[in-house]
């Protein structure tokens, strides 16, 4: 069990996910009110351990039920390789879960019962992603899991955090922002699920690529980016952002998503293993645009 391999178990490559949200939602918030750094950095690290504690069971639960085999196209998952055993993981799991508890309630200090109810819900459905009676990505739940918890969620929450106790000081079109960084969260594990079709389904890991085959899989990954281009335009004719609007994240997202989509067209098994690189760069991408359209 060597340092590298932990690391390697964090997938750093798909951390925007959990970092792009938290950064959303505070600029949002900034719009509206002055921020306060501590729950900020609060909402950063918790989104960021949920994520990691996510992504161990996930590497735990796989290589248990034979989802994760010598024969996947992806990256090297450490227990299916043999680098950490299955129950070192899952420890491992429990640490970094409770540590995001702990931070969990600091900020329901802060937010109220919504906050301690969504890191409940966060912190069951972490595990439930692969684990436990019913797995979500196995019953084609995943990319729902991911768009509710690192887009809906994760924005308006930490939005929440800033400006509470003052419910009116939310803005509704705040959820259109919300939605476009959960679709675009939802492509990364999208085309990651495009790329695994064949391994998941002789695992009976019946994720919503293997279920939509892999034409279907390829539509549904170009629909999560117009979903997002079309989210970003709604905000923008609400009037969010400042004196030039979201006209940079609306062509970012736009050309960027459009890009992606042809190139998870023409490729196939491990040649997909870029563009889940590249779906996580365009959200970070559009992410930053985001900040920089809501303070300019």
């Amino acid at each position: 069990m060597t340092l590298r391999a932990w690391l390697m178990a964090t997938r750093p490559k798909t951390l925007v996910a959990g970092v792009v949200p938290v950064a959303v939602g505070c600029a949002l918030a900034s719009t509206v009110t002055t921020l306060r750094p501590l729950p900020a950095v609060g909402c950063l690290a918790g989104s960021i351990l949920i994520q990691v504690g996510t992504n161990f069971a996930n590497d735990a639960f796989d290589a248990l039920k034979g989802a994760d085999t010598p024969d996947r196209l992806g990256p090297t998952r450490a227990v299916a390789a043999g680098l950490i055993s299955a129950r070192a993981m899952l420890i491992a799991t429990a640490v970094v879960l409770s540590a995001a508890l702990g931070l969990g309630l600091y900020l329901a200090t802060i937010g109220g019962w919504p906050i301690l109810a969504l890191g409940c819900v966060s912190l069951v459905c972490a595990v439930a992603y692969t684990g436990g009676p019913y797995p979500l990505a196995y019953h084609g739940l995943g990319d729902v899991f991911v768009f509710l918890f690192f887009g809906l969620f994760a924005v308006m929450g930490t939005a929440w955090i800033q400006v509470a106790p003052d419910a009116a000081a939310l803005i509704a079109a705040w959820w259109w922002v919300a939605a476009a960084v959960g679709l675009q969260a939802t492509a990364i594990i999208a085309v990651n699920n495009l790329r695994d079709i064949a391994t998941d389904a002789a695992a009976g890991k019946m994720t919503l690529a293997v279920r939509l085959d892999e034409r279907g899989g390829r539509w549904w990954y170009g629909l999560l980016h117009v979903g997002a281009f079309a989210c970003l335009g709604m905000a923008h004719l609400d009037g969010l952002g400042g004196k030039n609007g979201l006209i940079v994240p609306i062509v970012a997202a736009g050309l960027g998503g459009a890009a992606l989509t042809l190139g998870v067209a023409l490729n196939r098994g491990r040649a997909l293993n870029r563009y889940l690189a590249r779906s996580a760069a365009l959200q970070v991408i559009t992410g930053v645009s985001l900040v920089l359209a809501m303070s300019i």
